[in-house]
């Protein structure tokens, strides 16, 4: 099927067939975006910002620490695109990261990057004067455990920049297949 163009101007002047239209080729489309994430995620290499290790490896080692600790293909794409929101701002990326997963993602998952930081805080945010203990005020979530254990086993110690790290083509497959369909279609 050729893409069409619409002719509307206004959406209130659009026709049900123009949408069931948009929507076919928006539905075909969707079935790449994956490429958009990876070219995102390799956007992350030219991030340092005085850590040992650029944020994609940073990234990488993160997934292929989940990966290797059994978790399952939405977890290790979460923890492969956890830091992405970094490309646009470094104060709010984990919300940006998490909103950015949501529609692919269970709700778990989501918030376990949503809430990142915060997990993540208990290893330095005492370094600052922040409060490590600014998990706690999520304690009872049904996902407090994995975004505890994302934190504490995985994000937390991946900045090595000897770890035997996957490279991002190991990840493209799960990348594909987790952004090809939103769970609302």
């Amino acid at each position: 099927m050729s893409a069409m163009t619409q002719t509307f101007t206004r959406m209130d002047e659009s026709t049900a067939e123009e949408w069931m239209q948009i929507g076919v080729e928006s539905a075909e489309a969707q079935k790449h975006q994956g490429e958009t994430v990876l070219q995102l995620l390799r956007m992350l290499s030219e991030i340092v910002n005085g850590f040992a290790v650029d944020q994609l490896t940073h990234c990488l080692q993160t997934a292929t620490l989940a990966e290797r600790a059994g978790a399952d293909k939405e977890v290790v794409v979460a923890s492969l695109c956890h830091d992405i929101g970094k490309v646009v701002s470094v104060p709010n990326h984990g919300a940006i990261a998490a909103e950015m997963l949501k529609p692919y993602v269970r709700d778990d998952v989501y918030n376990m990057i949503k809430h990142h930081q915060d997990f993540q805080g208990r290893h330095y945010y005492h370094h600052f004067g922040g409060d490590p203990d600014a998990r706690d005020r999520y304690k009872g979530e049904p996902w407090f455990d994995l975004a505890a254990q994302f934190a504490d086993d995985w994000d937390q110690i991946a900045f090595d920049p000897d770890y035997d790290t996957q490279p991002l083509e190991h990840f493209e497959p799960l990348v594909m297949d987790v952004f090809a369909s939103p769970k609302f279609f």
